[in-house]
């Protein structure tokens, strides 16, 4: 495991550890743990929406409910 500092001036640390209290988090590591993984989750999330987009530019078929179904034998 490895340790990673980060500097924080005193306004900002007193909104994260407010922040920390509110949501229940009880850990500063855990706190810049989790921050960090759901950013790069949202990066990614982002990233893949903009590729679906630019696919369906390409080819802007759409489907209705009732032609899935139709499609799906339900």
């Amino acid at each position: 495991m490895s340790n990673i500092s980060i500097r924080l001036n005193q306004n900002e640390e007193d909104m994260i550890r407010n922040y920390m209290k509110f949501t229940g988090i009880y850990s500063i590591s855990e706190f810049f743990k989790k921050a960090a993984i759901e950013k790069i989750e949202d990066d990614m999330d982002i990233e893949l929406a903009k590729q679906a987009v630019e696919e369906f530019k390409k080819d802007p078929m759409t489907y209705s409910h009732e032609e899935v179904l139709k499609e799906l034998e339900f």
